[in-house]
């Protein structure tokens, strides 16, 4: 061979070393090329599976429509889109940045809700003293110390500016003629920061206190309509006697009588409707209904009934001698059905039973008669008044102080006429302060009081 053609040989051999070289290289850069692709496209799967939300998600979706880009440029096919799994559909939405209108809830309050809501903001800022005297009903007597009272001028002022009392109770001897006792009423209304019970006994027939400022108006006692046998004559005399009152600026009446009449000689015998219960409580309800249509604020009395006993309990002490169960069977029913018929308020009677009580203890100052049977038993929860303290079936027995005290701790919510009102007042004021009465028993006992108070107060 010749040098020259050996020459053009190895020229030859050397330009296809070099053409397989450039092929290698070639496979090689492609096979990067698609490694890369594979490793991007996998990346891509694991941002969308693991990103919390769609933004991620479009994030990964613009990598991944780059990387596509790239691979069509570089004329690979690129790797197949995969399909979001289930926890990824399961994703919550991107919601809209602007704030959602939102759709205040108005709940409307019952009248009872209502009513609940005004008296515990008034009693909320009484302070401890005037609450106390709150819970007092007096005449205008004990209140100025002065008697008889028929005119309120600077001296009743004085006094109910000091003890702002929960009540007045007046009595015939504080009526000249109407004229003067509408300005007595009147003004004492007017001197009070807070509102009053303006109270009377107006039970009909000779059980009257203010006849003489209404023309000397008559009406039928409790055993005369009883003796008609219509308990429409009930609620007659419960509208006249509700109007006159009404006129006088009176607001609460401490009538009807529920005592029976059972056994001979009783105390009750012409002021009660009767000794049967089942008769009896169609003539109470009745003149109650009477009493209420004119805006006046019955009160019943005298649990747990005391026409069992011959005594008055205005000169001694009274003791009923029947059985627990004669007072279940018959007064006790009675009760029950007032209480049903939602009694507004209820007075408690100075009698002793020691058939319920165990002992000679004046039903007014028995946790007994007042908390267990008529609150747990009977399950009243209105307003419950004493009879007056200053009844000697008590004031012979305890002290002004003990008295009011013992009342309120067995239940009662309203002192009437203790026999030393300012005694009373300062032992009752003393024993909250140290504990002996909680101030929530007479925060309990005001919400009782003011529930009537402020029964008009309540918008519908």
């Amino acid at each position: 061979m010749s040098e020259e053609n050996k020459n053009q040989e190895e020229l030859l051999q050397k330009r296809e070393a070099r053409r397989k070289r450039r092929q290698r290289n070639q496979i090689l850069a492609y096979s990067v090329v698609i490694l890369l692709i594979v490793l991007v496209g996998l990346g891509i799967l694991a941002l969308i599976k693991f990103m919390p939300d769609k933004k991620a998600k479009n994030q990964g979706m613009n990598i991944a429509k780059n990387t596509s880009t790239y691979s069509e440029e570089s004329t690979e096919t690129p790797p197949e889109e995969t399909e979001p799994s289930e926890e990824i559909s399961s994703e919550p939405e991107e919601t809209s940045s602007e704030p959602e209108e939102s759709q205040e809830v108005v709940v409307e309050l019952t009248y009872e809700e209502k009513l609940d809501q005004i008296v515990d903001a008034a009693i909320a800022v009484m302070p401890l003293e005037d609450k106390v005297a709150g819970l007092f009903m007096v005449t205008p007597e004990l209140l100025t110390g002065v008697s008889p009272v028929t005119k309120a001028g600077p001296s009743t002022q004085a006094a109910i500016e000091k003890y702002a009392v929960g009540g007045i109770l007046y009595r015939a001897q504080n009526v000249k003629n109407k004229e003067t006792f509408q300005g007595v009423v009147e003004n004492t209304v007017n001197y009070s920061k807070y509102p009053l019970f303006l109270a009377v006994e107006e039970e009909g027939g000779k059980a009257t206190q203010l006849s003489k400022a209404n023309n000397n108006t008559k009406t039928s006692s409790a055993k005369e309509i009883a003796a008609t046998g219509d308990a429409q004559n009930a609620y007659q005399v419960g509208v006249t006697i509700g109007s006159y009152l009404k006129e006088l600026g009176i607001t609460m009446d401490l009538a009807p009588v529920a005592d029976l009449a059972n056994v001979d000689k009783s105390v009750m015998e012409d002021r009660s409707y009767g000794s049967d219960a089942q008769t009896v409580v169609g003539y109470v309800k009745n003149m109650m209904n009477g009493l209420q249509e004119q805006g006046i604020t019955p009160c019943v009395k005298h649990f747990p009934g005391m026409g069992s006993v011959t005594t008055d309990t205005e000169k001694g002490r009274a003791i009923s001698e029947r059985s627990e169960e004669d007072f279940w069977a018959s007064e006790m029913d009675l009760f029950h059905k007032l209480v049903d018929d939602k009694m507004p308020a209820i007075m408690i009677s100075n009698m002793a039973v020691p058939a319920l009580t165990g002992d000679n203890t004046p039903c007014t100052l028995s946790a007994k008669v007042v908390t267990e049977i008529l609150r747990q038993q009977l399950g009243y929860k209105g307003l419950v008044i004493t009879d007056c303290l200053n009844e000697k079936a008590v004031s012979e027995y305890y002290s002004s102080e003990e008295a009011a005290i013992l009342a309120l701790k067995a239940g009662c919510d309203m002192i009437l006429c203790p026999e030393n009102f300012e005694q009373a007042y300062n032992g009752v004021l003393k024993a909250v302060q140290e504990g002996t009465i909680s101030e929530e028993r007479v925060n309990d006992a005001l919400r009782r009081i003011y529930r009537i108070k402020f029964a008009d107060r309540v918008e519908e």
